[in-house]
């Protein structure tokens, strides 16, 4: 398993991550028994894989819990990263201990910011009209994540779905961030234009959350009337599919996206690997990727994703897939903010 040091910190993160949000159990995914999270966590250590992504929304902090007893004898062998909601950035530190306490740890590995600081992102995460009135200020929560790094509760500070504007407001501050998690797979494209070459250019690692864009680039979705409707609410979809759970308005880019996983599986057909792998494989290429988020609910799909994490795939291969995904990232655009309307983004 190859693994990348995470901005300037001495963090070395595998090239998988696994994604704990199913664990715990939860409405969104459904019910995830312990015993299949202690499986599959110690396999994945036992692969090669240290990295484990969760937040403290995450099935209402269950999937915290769970994270914690399956590392329970295996910690110093793990990398785990928590995230903070936006609206609770008054009390960082407050909520930082409530993570640890629920994991059953003494200190986090990496702790993000989930959202930007903005209106928008706010009012997804509270109800609170005075906190909505009078949200954090970027220093403000990153004077408290460094005093937390400080005071050895946490060893790296990150950043998820943040913008390219909304990073330089953080490397601004003067605190050290090293990493920004940002949704990417073959049909969520838009970090490339901008976000990607700053990260670089400021060394600031990427981890990649939806490398299988929920199981569609896994090939288990055969039509687009196969996707779950709360699955089908990001704007790849149209606001139809989401069935009331849609928010963005826009007509989607179905017909264009099927037609991408279904060349997909004929490449990997070719290939003799399956799509998943295909998908992982182009991911990892990418020299702007340190790691990709990948969910993995049992023991056979993590040896799946693992073993794509070493498949190398020709520059031929590659430059096909973005071929033809070049669609996709045409209708969709460079915003990745892909759950509200282009024009109204928590990311920019």
């Amino acid at each position: 398993m190859k693994k990348q040091k995470l901005g300037k910190s001495d963090i070395q993160v595998s090239a998988m991550t696994v994604g704990c949000w199913p664990f715990g159990g939860g409405e969104y995914w459904g019910e995830q028994s312990q015993k299949d999270v202690d499986s599959v966590v110690n396999a994945a250590l036992d692969l090669g894989v240290n990295t484990f992504d969760t937040a403290e929304m995450y099935n209402n902090g269950e999937s915290e819990r769970s994270l914690g007893k399956a590392l329970k004898g295996r910690r110093d062998e793990a990398v785990v990263i928590s995230k903070i909601g936006p609206s609770n950035c008054h009390k960082v530190r407050e909520h930082c201990v409530a993570s640890l306490e629920r994991l059953g740890m003494d200190y986090m590995d990496v702790y993000m910011l989930h959202w930007p600081i903005n209106k928008l992102a706010v009012e997804h995460f509270t109800s609170d009209q005075s906190v909505i009135a009078a949200p954090p200020t970027v220093e403000e929560a990153y004077a408290q994540l460094n005093d937390l790094k400080k005071e050895g509760l946490i060893r790296s500070i990150g950043m998820s779905n943040f913008g390219r504007t909304q990073m330089e407001e953080v490397v601004q501050t003067g605190v050290q961030v090293d990493v920004n998690e940002m949704p990417y797979n073959i049909v969520s494209r838009a970090i490339e234009p901008e976000i990607a070459p700053y990260c670089m250019a400021n060394d600031i690692s990427i981890i990649g959350s939806m490398g299988l864009q929920q199981g569609l680039l896994a090939g288990i979705f055969k039509t687009v009337e196969d996707v779950p409707s709360h699955q089908a609410h990001s704007r790849h979809f149209s606001q139809e599919r989401g069935m009331g759970t849609s928010r963005h308005y826009e007509a989607g880019a179905e017909k264009e996206i099927f037609e991408v996983v279904d060349a997909l599986r004929q490449i990997a057909a070719d290939l003799n690997i399956h799509i998943a792998q295909l998908a992982i494989a182009w991911i990892l290429k990418k020299p702007f990727m340190a790691s990709t988020l990948v969910g993995s609910r049992n023991i056979n799909e993590l040896k799946m994703n693992v073993e794509a994490c070493s498949l190398e795939i020709s520059d031929e291969t590659e430059q096909l897939i973005d071929k033809i995904s070049q669609p996709v990232l045409d209708i969709l655009g460079a915003n990745p903010d892909y759950y509200e309307h282009s024009s109204k983004s928590r990311i920019y």
